[in-house]
């Protein structure tokens, strides 16, 4: 088992394509967020073309972001963007200021950087992530 907390994104991205891996994921789960970032739309909107640019990702028509849940504790902004190289997706929820984002593609990227960035762009206070090559 890989201790990705120890790796560089330039060590990720090498091992990546040592192993002709077919998609680099991964998932980053923040608490703590600025409750009016993750409750706006817009804010939504443009995080995720600030983040596809920060990854070099060309997306694949309009980010869609829509605001459900059918109870309070899942109730919050749901978001999609394809990309050419796979998804961005994550949700937003409303009643304990969190954050679950998930980034999947074919072509590598740095889940370190990329992670940092989802953190100050919610101003969240705390983060997990994890990193995984499908194959």
């Amino acid at each position: 088992m890989t201790t990705w907390d120890a790796l560089s994104d330039d060590d990720i991205i090498e091992r990546f394509r040592e192993q002709c891996s077919w998609g680099l994921y991964t998932s980053v789960d923040l608490k703590e967020c600025d409750p009016e970032a993750i409750r706006d739309a817009d804010t939504i909107r443009r995080f995720i073309v600030e983040l596809c640019d920060l990854i070099d990702m060309k997306r694949f028509g309009e980010p869609t972001v829509v605001h459900f849940g059918p109870n309070e504790k899942v109730a919050g902004y749901s978001m999609t963007q394809l990309i050419e190289t796979s998804l961005v997706s994550g949700h937003f929820a409303n009643e304990t200021n969190a954050a679950y984002l998930d980034i999947f593609s074919c072509k590598e990227y740095g889940p370190k950087k990329m992670g940092e960035f989802c953190k100050q762009f919610f101003g969240a206070r705390s983060m997990t992530t994890h990193v995984l090559f499908r194959d």
